[in-house]
């Protein structure tokens, strides 16, 4: 068994998906038309047969109130891995990304929290 798929909530799938491609760096894998809304999947250009992530549209009323709650309480909704946090970290302020938490070393780990734009906190980590 393995992941193949996971979702992040947002607010709007085509600024989303600038976001996750243009600024973050993902590959768009699918994006099939369901009414108003898409299948909208990215993934990583390291692996683009891994795991897709699912640019999933926010409209259930359940979506609002447990986003906040994750945003309010720091919690991120998804974790990257990345070669270097820090670097990670100036290329993304470079380009206008806010942080929520700069980078932090706690033992082998070190981790960063940014602001999606589109309703989420994302951590990006690397483990040695």
């Amino acid at each position: 068994m393995r992941i193949h798929l996971t979702s992040v909530f947002v607010d709007d799938q085509e600024t989303a998906l600038r976001f996750y491609t243009d600024v973050l760096g993902f590959v768009k894998k699918h994006d099939v038309p369901l009414g108003v809304d898409r299948w909208l999947t990215v993934v990583s250009p390291e692996d683009p047969e891994g795991t897709e992530l699912l640019l999933e549209p926010s409209g259930h009323p359940a979506v609002g109130p447990y986003r906040a709650a994750l945003v309010q309480d720091g919690i991120p909704a998804a974790s990257f891995a990345v070669d270097d946090v820090r670097a990670e970290f100036e290329r993304l302020r470079a380009l206008g990304v806010r942080f929520t938490q700069e980078p932090l070393e706690t033992g082998t780990v070190t981790t960063a929290v940014l602001d999606d734009t589109c309703g989420n906190l994302v951590q990006i980590m690397h483990s040695e």
